[in-house]
């Protein structure tokens, strides 16, 4: 789901014990801490940006949204920048996408799936996994129109 350079500088983020700490403890707090999901997406993507790095950034979309769609699907929506801005312009959606990891995109992209899953309905899409495949057959180069 992650790039392989986004799978690096994980790995070189978590591999001191601090950055280990701080990336476990981070991840817990957005899935399971207190406070609404603003403030907590707001302290994830803050620690993610402090993680140890040495050449390629860890603060990705991809990094920051993997791991709480794969935890909590019924939740939390995978952003995949090209293949997500190409979907949601198909869709006639207007995605309000900034590049670097925000609250207003997240939740901007929550919007879209709370749409499409009422567009979809009949289809009963059971949780983001559903949504997200969607938008990639929409956005992706695999599926030709």
């Amino acid at each position: 789901m992650i790039f392989s350079f986004e799978k690096m500088a994980l790995r070189d983020a978590v591999k001191s014990a601090a950055g280990a700490k701080a990336f476990a403890e981070g991840l817990y707090e957005f899935l399971h801490g207190r406070g609404d999901m603003q403030r907590r997406f707001e302290r994830w993507c803050a620690v993610v940006a402090a993680l140890p790095r040495r050449q390629t950034r860890v603060l990705t979309w991809p990094l920051v949204t993997v791991f709480g769609f794969i935890a909590q699907p019924e939740q939390h929506i995978f952003l995949k920048p090209t293949v997500t801005r190409r979907a949601a312009e198909a869709y006639g959606y207007d995605f309000r996408y900034q590049s670097k990891p925000n609250w207003e995109t997240y939740s901007n992209l929550l919007e879209l799936a709370e749409i499409m899953r009422s567009d979809l309905r009949d289809l009963r899409p059971r949780d983001m996994v559903d949504l997200q495949s969607f938008l990639w057959v929409q956005g992706s180069d695999e599926y030709p129109d």
